[in-house]
This record gives C-alpha cells, structure tokens and sequence, in this order.
C-alpha cells in the first residue's frame, strides 16, 4: 500500500476536488501546532456512508466546542461527502471530513484565521488491522 501523501485520486477541500498528491497543508498550520482541527472517520458500505448526517451534524458541533464555525453546512457537507465518495470509484471505504484553523496566525486563539475543510476517501480494509 502506498504512503498516504502519495495515492491516485482527488480530495475534496474548501469546496473543489483537487489531486489527491496536491492536497497540501503548510508546517505552520494552527490546527497542528494547537490541534484547532475537528474530524469525523466514517465508513462506506455499498456506496452509502453509515449514519452521514449524524456524522456532520457532530462535525459542526465539534467545531463549535472548539470556537470556529465551519464555511459550509451540514448539508453541503453531505453533498462534499457523497460527491467525494461517488468520485473515489469506491462502494465500500473510508470517509474522513475535517475542518481546521489555517496558517494566517499563530497565537493561541487565532480568531481570524481561515477555517478550512477537506473530504477523503479511501480504501481501508480491515479497519483494526494496522
């Protein structure tokens, strides 16, 4: 299996498919330094993402604890998610949406930076093997 960074494919992200491989997110990125970032890992069985909008609606929630409001809705994340899952080619996978404080500031609180999102999907067989 090929490392992450380096896999076929697109990754949605701020509401356009990029090139999985041009995903990129710079070293001086808030959500790593002060983990301001929220994720949900979800699976795909059959082309349909289990439980999708409890999934999202507690994406948005997770946001909220941590002080952000994420660009796009419950529903346009649905849509990102089905979108990116129908564009992997993928009946059953893997499905990660997250949101994050981007590189404009690096203080602890960095209100005004940008918040970012991403969607992914992959093939991840059995799930507790590695």
């Amino acid at each position: 299996m090929s490392a992450y960074d380096d896999r076929d494919g697109y990754i949605w992200m701020d509401g356009e498919f990029v090139p999985w491989r041009d995903s990129k997110v710079h070293v001086l990125t808030h959500a790593l330094h002060y983990a301001s970032s929220v994720f949900e890992g979800e699976r795909a069985y059959g082309g349909k993402i289990f439980r999708s909008l409890d999934h999202s609606k507690r994406l948005h929630n997770s946001a909220e604890i941590m002080g952000f409001k994420i660009p796009f809705s419950v529903d346009q994340i649905e849509q990102a998610k089905t979108e990116a899952l129908a564009k992997s080619g993928l009946e059953s996978a893997y499905v990660r949406a997250l949101a994050w404080r981007g590189s404009e500031m690096m203080g602890v609180s960095a209100q005004n930076n940008t918040i970012h999102l991403a969607v992914a999907v992959w093939h991840w067989g059995d799930y507790f093997a590695d």
